[in-house]
């Protein structure tokens, strides 16, 4: 007897039609480029271009502006699928689902004119500058500056930033910026870089990872580039923490669709494996240690779904408060390294060979915990809430 999953509030028909796109392009043109991407660290240039054709780039943006005119439902789709796939050589997250998103919320006019329809066509690559050799989750830390001229038309920029995703390919970056060095939060802002041909700007080494090692994970180096003021996000400077902080739910809660579509992923190719495999003359499904566990990991992905379809139904209602995202975030991400434990262990040596794609999950689940703000500030932002 199958399990039956239970049908997703908040799918219809158009949904599906683009599950299915979405479904064929990341199993047939980006798995079999899999190994390819691992070996060069990165994705092809091409493969931007060909979402982009398929309307996977920009779905949840406004037609006006070059994106698929639909919803967040949307992105959460494309979202499920590459995961489920386990394709992580290149990050439509970060691209489509939130530089896109801080344009669309916080840009002007002509800059949503600008970057948006390139970004959709998948012409222009983008990327999310925020974490820093010496600040990751404390952003009111971070050194980069970026000072304005005593012409009032350029900022001056200076700095660094490590483990940018989509950062080999980014042809424009949503740099966090310090306009204010003395300040904190209120010293934050957010700063458009187009880079091609950008004289002081340096990409630096294509960090090795021990997960998702086929994504183009770089340092990023700022030496005195000159930058038009006009690409500044929001009309004044000092804005930028507050428009993370705005943003951040809809990042998390794209960590957790992820995190809840590989844990089922893991369960559905441990169920195959100990259907088949044998041990003392039975499938290895026959014994109850494997049956307990198996029922153990179904049940937490089958919460992890539930709890990250009411998160969805919430951000489209508007109703998604910032620590049930966090929740939503740390919870699935530790849970899923914990499902995948338990599955790579059943599939026994097989499960630490990287031809199994358990093995791979394994590695590429563990900075699920870690980015999108670590797991422990994740909790601390909970319990702040309890107190209030």
């Amino acid at each position: 007897m199958t399990i039956q999953h239970a049908s997703r509030p908040w799918m219809n028909s158009e949904l599906e039609v683009l599950r299915d796109t979405a479904r064929r392009f990341f199993e047939s043109e980006c798995v079999p480029r899999q190994p390819a991407w691992v070996e060069q660290k990165h994705c092809d240039r091409e493969i931007w271009r060909r979402a982009g054709e398929l309307g996977l780039l920009c779905s949840g943006i406004p037609e006006a502006y070059g994106g698929g005119g639909g919803s967040f439902l949307h992105e959460a789709v494309i979202c499920e699928e590459q995961q489920r796939a386990l394709v992580t050589s290149f990050s439509i997250n970060v691209h489509s689902g939130i530089v896109a998103h801080y344009l669309l919320a916080y840009g002007s006019e002509a800059q949503k004119q600008r970057w948006l329809p390139a970004m959709a066509r998948g012409e222009m690559v983008a990327a999310i500058g925020m974490t820093e050799p010496g600040a990751g989750t404390d952003l009111q830390r971070i050194k980069t500056t970026a000072i304005l001229g005593s012409d009032g038309r350029h900022y001056l920029v200076n700095g660094a930033k490590t483990f940018i995703t989509n950062g080999w390919h980014a042809d424009l970056i949503c740099l966090a910026v310090k306009t204010d060095p003395e300040a904190r939060a209120s010293g934050v802002s957010l700063l458009m870089i187009e880079t091609r041909d950008l004289p002081g700007f340096q990409r630096g080494r294509l960090l090795d990872k021990i997960g998702q090692r086929g994504q183009d994970t770089v340092e990023l180096f700022f030496d005195g580039v000159m930058v038009p003021a006009e690409n500044l996000l929001g009309n004044e400077e000092g804005r930028g923490f507050r428009q993370l902080m705005q943003q951040l739910p809809r990042e998390r809660l794209l960590i957790a669709i992820g995190a809840a579509a590989t844990m089922q992923r893991a369960v559905d190719d441990t169920l195959a494996y100990v259907t088949q495999r044998h041990v003392f003359g039975e499938p290895l499904m026959a014994m109850q240690n494997t049956r307990f566990k198996l029922a153990e990991c179904q049940t937490h992905a089958t919460i992890a779904r539930s709890f990250v379809d009411d998160c969805i139904g919430r951000l489209q209602r508007g109703e998604l408060d910032v620590p049930t995202a966090a929740m939503a975030k740390w919870w699935s991400t530790q849970t899923l390294c914990q499902v995948i434990d338990e599955c790579l262990q059943l599939h026994g040596g097989y499960g630490y060979m990287n031809e199994y794609p358990i093995a791979r999950m394994y590695t590429d689940a563990r900075v699920g915990r870690i980015y999108g703000g670590a797991n422990e500030v994740m909790k601390e932002i909970v319990a702040r809430a309890m107190e209030d």
